[in-house]
């Protein structure tokens, strides 16, 4: 399997090397085009445990590995570390599905792929047969962060830094990133948005491609974030999964086609769901839901993606984003591989701060996409409805996905089964969920906890219960012009 950069034809690599180095030299993203060689049979995933359907799924796309490689790699990844063998589990909530994906170490979607990575890139170093050490740079909104440091502490070969939005995050997500052990890892917020963050860690990759300090050091540099194919590609293992359930269920025949619903901000979760499509699962319609921050919302509605706009913080702060990522991937995908053009978007982006996609490549995209959002009053009404009317708690991430569901359903409703994604547990955002379905505003996030717990009895996942008790290891603070000489300092 060949994966090119994104911006130009002359770089390619095979999937080890593009797992180790997270993003092209270019500052494009490695892609694959030939979805028709990644093709999955859905009978054959029906009888499968969600270990063995993830080690077929994601050995389809990262191909260097032998079934036998990724089948040991996916067994120790995910051993022990999850609430439940099934990973993640599909609840049914009135006439529609929620696919929850937060039964992990860190009760957020991150940890599905998240608990991968670390030995991906730990084999695919062995594969190459690469000594120097290996360090992780990660930019995150919330939950990536946390997700990536409980992956990588104390791996060998390996060290991680990672950058957080100062005031960005929620008290639990920040107490996860700040209390984190492991002799390997640095934790920083950054004076800015998401956004800042975000930026800063790529300039810090174009920068050691011109310079070659980590290399100095005995280091390369990687990445964590979902620029790294390593990070996207068990991401779509979950797809294929919670078909293959609602079809073992009787909700669904083999062969139909669903919805999938998904809150998501750096377009990196419903990228996955569109390798799945590729890869043949049968999805009717990909939903990308935002938040206030509608950018990529006005952009499938319009084809005019313009960060030129103001920044909201809002109570679903893993979607505060204004640049996403992995939207690159898809218009290289949709544009036939097209480097040129989507070159010149990129570019636009950083020089103007927007960009117009050809009508043609948006014709192709609303075939499979629709858009919506919803802003926090109507997420935490969709927190409050849903918990009155079915019993169901979710966050206000999940929210979003459940207004813009709504909205769908009444706007576009196609007859076919919808599936939300939840992407995290309600007590990562307790104050806000809590506030949803009471009127109680309790000072803090663990107050809010116990609140939360006392009021609906749903249990508190026991590490985000004992976070109170740990001790902060990392108070770092730096302006976001003075990330490169953070990192230049934790690689020495």
């Amino acid at each position: 399997m060949v994966f090119y950069s994104t911006r130009s034809k002359e770089i390619q690599a095979k999937s080890a090397e593009a797992v180790l180095k997270g993003i092209a030299p270019d500052g494009g993203l490695y892609t694959p085009l030939d979805f028709d060689a990644m093709r999955v049979d859905l009978g054959e995933l029906l009888g499968k445990t969600a270990v063995e359907l993830s080690a077929t799924v994601i050995g389809k796309i990262l191909n260097d590995f032998s079934p036998e490689e990724m089948r040991a790699l996916i067994e120790a990844s995910y051993a022990g570390k999850f609430e439940t063998d099934d990973l993640t589990p599909v609840e049914k909530v009135g006439d529609d599905f929620v696919l929850e994906l937060f039964r992990g170490p860190t009760s957020a979607f991150k940890d599905v792929a998240l608990s991968v990575l670390p030995r991906l890139i730990v084999a695919s170093r062995e594969k190459l047969g690469v000594t120097d050490e290996i360090a992780i740079l990660t930019a995150t909104s919330g939950d990536t962060g946390k997700a990536a440091l409980e992956g990588f502490h104390d791996v060998q070969g390996t060290r991680i830094v990672v950058f957080y939005p100062d005031g960005g995050v929620s008290d639990v997500q920040k107490a996860q990133m700040v209390t984190q052990e492991g002799s390997n890892v640095r934790v920083c917020a950054v004076r800015g948005n998401f956004d800042d963050a975000q930026t800063g860690v790529k300039n810090i990759f174009a920068d050691d491609g011109m310079n070659h300090w980590a290399a100095a050091s005995g280091a390369r540099l990687s990445s964590a974030n979902s620029i790294n194919i390593g990070r996207l590609a068990p991401q779509v293992a979950y797809y294929f999964k919670a078909y293959c359930d609602l079809v073992l269920r009787g909700e669904i025949t083999l062969g139909e086609p669903v919805n999938f619903v998904v809150p998501t901000g750096n377009f990196g979760d419903i990228l996955a769901g569109e390798f799945a499509r590729r890869m043949g699962l049968p999805v009717a319609k990909l939903v990308c839901a935002s938040n206030a921050n509608n950018v990529l919302t006005d952009f499938i509605n319009t084809g005019v993606y313009d960060r030129r706009r103001e920044f909201y913080k809002t109570t679903s702060p893993s979607m505060d984003i204004l640049v996403s990522s992995n939207l690159e991937r898809y218009l290289f995908m949709a544009s036939g591989g097209n480097f040129e053009l989507v070159a010149g978007l990129m570019n636009d982006l950083k020089e103007k701060g927007v960009y117009t996609a050809p009508e043609s490549l948006m014709a192709v995209m609303r075939e499979h996409f629709s858009a919506g959002c919803a802003d926090d009053r109507t997420a935490l009404e969709a927190i409050g409805r849903v918990w009155n009317e079915y019993g169901y708690l979710m966050d206000t991430h999940t929210a979003v996905g459940w207004a813009v569901m709504r909205a769908f359903k009444q706007n576009e409703d196609n007859g076919y089964v919808n599936i939300v994604l939840s992407t995290a547990s309600p007590y990562k955002f307790c104050r806000d969920v809590l506030s949803a379905i009471s009127d109680e505003q309790p000072e803090t996030g663990f107050a809010a906890m116990d609140r939360l717990n006392a009021v609906t009895g749903v249990p508190v996942p026991e590490r985000l219960a004992k976070l109170r008790d740990m001790p902060v290891r990392f108070e770092d603070c730096v302006d976001k012009d003075k990330m490169l000489e953070y990192v230049k300092d934790a690689v020495k």
